[in-house]
C-alpha cells in the first residue's frame, strides 16, 4: 500500500520550535484516531523554514487531510526517509 507524507510548513525565526511542537499534536492525533501508521517528524529546511509531517496510508489520507489540513503532501518512500 502506498504511503503519503502530509506536510506542514512553518516559517520565521521560531519555525523549528513550532514544527517540533506541532509533532506533539500529530502524535496525540495518532493515539486518539488509532491510525495504521505512527510515523511523524520534523525537519530543519533552512534558518527560516521547518516542516512537520505525518505519514499515512493512502487509504486513510482523505479523512486525515480534511481533519488536520496539511499545507501539502508527497509520496513517502522509506528508502529516502
Amino acid at each position: 500500500m502506498r504511503k503519503l507524507r502530509l506536510i506542514w510548513d512553518f516559517r520565521g525565526p521560531d519555525a523549528l520550535k513550532i514544527a517540533e511542537h506541532h509533532v506533539q499534536h500529530l502524535k496525540e492525533y495518532i493515539i486518539i484516531q488509532k491510525t495504521d501508521l505512527n510515523i511523524t517528524g520534523f525537519e530543519h529546511v533552512s534558518e527560516m523554514h521547518a516542516i512537520a509531517f505525518i505519514v499515512v496510508n493512502e487509504s486513510e489520507m482523505k479523512p486525515i487531510r480534511d481533519a488536520l489540513k496539511p499545507h501539502r503532501g508527497q509520496v513517502y518512500d522509506e528508502k529516502y526517509n
